[in-house]
């Protein structure tokens, strides 16, 4: 099987490539490929004539594109009906990432995929947008609070900090909460939703929820650190102020997968040490 891979240099993307491994994989991050430009992407996907399409590719800068909401609809939204036209053209089957940020956070109780959704900030927009651009026979795979080894993500920028300064006290919210997602293991169950051409709309995340508070302890207990240098802040008490709003109940219920029999990611705890263990080893820049 071939399978194309868009966005294959982000966190997501790259992993997804390891993990199609021994399919034929051509994986196209943003140099070799502007998902924002029709014609590339239908030149791209002519020439690669792929039986799956892997759409990782994306703009989630959430704050700039909070700034810039026409950029982050001709990217997510405008880059996913390139992708799903140039698919429908070859016959094949498109899986796409989407987020929890297409929810407003109001819920109580953990968002299913039959929820309504109300995004709140201009990259949830876009990313509604992207939705509406997929085909009946593709899926959409939503996922919360990604980390991994490749890009930028919470888990570095948690090391980081505590590695910069033993002293002073680590602040994070503690009124946003989420699902972790590990992309080594999301990458595996998107390569189950292409090998078994899955269709619908899916809630992926490991499991466990927690506050960003909380997952920063668990980093820092992960690293052998002590949990306690960390210190719980509101988000309204956040300085600078961040520009795009947030949800504050971003717990996505893997209700789809639980139903259809498929086996749930592991708890976040269980795959957490092995990539806090990557990453502090410098196993991957």
């Amino acid at each position: 099987m071939r399978v194309a891979v868009t966005g294959a240099g982000g966190q997501v993307g790259r992993e997804v490539v390891d993990a199609l491994a021994p399919h034929e994989v051509v994986a196209l991050d943003h140099a070799a490929l502007d998902i924002s430009d029709r014609s590339s992407v239908l030149a791209a996907m002519g020439s690669v004539r792929p039986d799956a399409i892997v759409h990782c590719a994306a703009w989630t800068a959430v704050d700039n594109c909070e700034a810039d909401e026409d950029r982050a609809i001709r990217v997510n939204a405008l880059g996913t009906r390139w992708v799903c036209e140039s698919a429908r053209r070859f016959g094949a089957y498109v899986v796409t990432l989407s987020t929890d940020y297409v929810f407003d956070g109001t819920k109580p109780t953990p968002y299913d995929e039959w929820d309504a959704t109300n995004p709140v900030s201009a990259y949830g927009r876009s990313k509604l947008a992207a939705e509406q651009e997929v085909g009946d026979g593709d899926a959409i795979v939503r996922t919360s609070w990604v980390c991994g080894r490749h890009g930028a993500n919470m888990v570095k920028t948690i090391l980081r900090l505590a590695a910069k300064s033993t002293d002073d006290p680590l602040r994070f919210v503690d009124d946003q909460r989420g699902h972790p997602t590990i992309a080594a293991d999301l990458a595996l169950m998107l390569r189950r939703f292409v090998v078994e051409r899955i269709p619908g709309v899916w809630h992926v995340t490991n499991q466990h929820a927690v506050s960003w508070f909380e997952f920063a302890q668990a980093v820092l207990e992960a690293n052998s650190d002590d949990p306690g240098r960390v210190e719980p802040i509101a988000t309204k008490d956040l300085q600078p102020p961040r520009p795009a709003p947030r949800p504050e109940n971003s717990v996505l219920d893997n209700r789809a997968l639980r139903l259809a029999g498929i086996p749930l990611l592991p708890d976040f705890r269980e795959s957490l040490p092995r990539l806090v263990h990557q990453l502090s080893s410098q196993e991957v820049p």
